[in-house]
């Protein structure tokens, strides 16, 4: 039996590898997978990571559902920073007391010396997610909580030499006081979006119109600089602070703590039907306990009958149809990343808790 051998192989290299406990969540082992449980059923017993591999990528070559990796995850206790995996590194299925559970072991690095110098690429950890899907949303779009904040920032009012629009490399001028340090980003107010039942206000979201930098100011009036523009810039656009670097590379795929029922509030590009690597807005967010790397299933609305007899209108329940991912999460609401999806997904579909059989409804 599966189950039998792979325990007589994890034994022989237990005894190598003296594997410690270190779960990424604190999950007890009555709560862990079973071998007959989320495993693949074609999981190797070691994979070699390569460079394009994401930590969804690897989770799904041994689990049936990628975010159930936090319940099977355990490293070496001499690897200093367990949740950095490189390409060379080797991920091992491995028995821990009846159950199973995911290793690595550090790939070696081999230096060839040579008279002659020769720079040496540094090693990147693999991403927990396709980032190249992430990283221009998230710098184009941010969300504002009250929109009456928006009064208080310097706002544009006129290009320079009387023009209505302005590109990179112009100058132009705003009313308001501007940092005089350091360069301010361009927004321009986009879709406010509310709570489908209660129409309590979630968010004002921001779209990115380009970046400045101060020139001088003159008493509430600003002399700015485009240094960069993604469009024109026009009358009435806002000045921000620049936002840090957000992190995209230090949560992993799990379910969230607490159960979380939701909808989709739009896909920000103005679509109503998306798809897999397709960001989207979810009307749930840290208040709700969402944070990074929190994966919801994704249950696709049922279809509007006609009953035969009566002729009232029916709504057909809804089935499960993909996975998202929060990748950035406010106080009402978050943005998600599509890491699966079985057929086309809708703006208002159904958020949830996954669960270990997808297609199983929640009632």
């Amino acid at each position: 039996m599966r189950h039998t051998g792979r325990v007589k192989l994890a034994r022989h290299r237990l005894g190598a590898l003296a594997l410690g406990l270190l779960a990424a969540a604190a999950i007890s082992q009555a709560q862990g997978l079973a071998w007959d449980d989320g495993l693949r059923d074609d999981a190797p017993d070691r994979y070699t990571v390569v460079r394009g591999d994401t930590l969804w990528d690897i989770a799904a070559r041994f689990l049936r559902h990628p975010w159930q990796w936090p319940e099977v995850w355990q490293v070496n206790p001499q690897i200093e920073n367990p949740h950095r995996i490189y390409p060379g590194d080797t991920v091992t299925l491995h028995d821990c007391g009846g159950r199973p559970c995911l290793g690595l072991e550090r790939g070696r690095n081999v230096v060839r010396l040579s008279p002659e110098m020769r720079a040496v690429p540094r090693r990147e950890a693999i991403a927990p997610i396709p980032l190249e899907a992430v990283r221009p949303f998230l710098r184009g779009h941010r969300v504002v909580g009250d929109p009456a904040s928006l009064d208080e920032l310097a706002y544009v009012v006129a290009g320079d030499d009387g023009r209505l629009i302005s590109g990179a490399g112009d100058r132009f001028h705003a009313r308001g006081r501007v940092p005089a340090d350091g360069r301010v980003g361009i927004y321009r107010p986009g879709e406010r979006y509310r709570d489908e039942t209660s129409g309590e206000l979630l968010g004002l979201e921001l779209e990115s119109v380009g970046e400045a930098r101060r020139v001088r100011q003159e008493e509430d009036i600003a002399v700015l600089e485009a240094t960069r523009a993604s469009r024109e810039i026009r009358s009435d656009d806002v000045l921000l602070p620049l936002e840090a670097g957000f992190p995209l590379t230090g949560f992993q795929p799990r379910a969230p703590s607490q159960p979380v029922e939701g909808r989709v509030l739009a896909v920000p590009d103005g679509v109503r039907f998306f798809g897999r690597r397709q960001m989207v807005a979810l009307d749930r967010g840290t208040r709700n306990g969402l944070a990074p790397g929190h994966v919801l299933a994704v249950e696709r609305r049922g279809e509007w009958v006609a009953d035969p007899r009566s002729g009232e209108m029916l709504r057909l329940p809804g089935e499960e149809a993909g996975l998202v991912m929060v990748v950035r999460a406010f106080e009402k609401m978050s943005y998600g990343l599509v890491m699966r999806a079985s057929r086309p997904l809708a703006v208002g579909d159904r958020l949830h808790n996954p669960r270990p059989v997808l297609g199983t409804a929640q009632r």
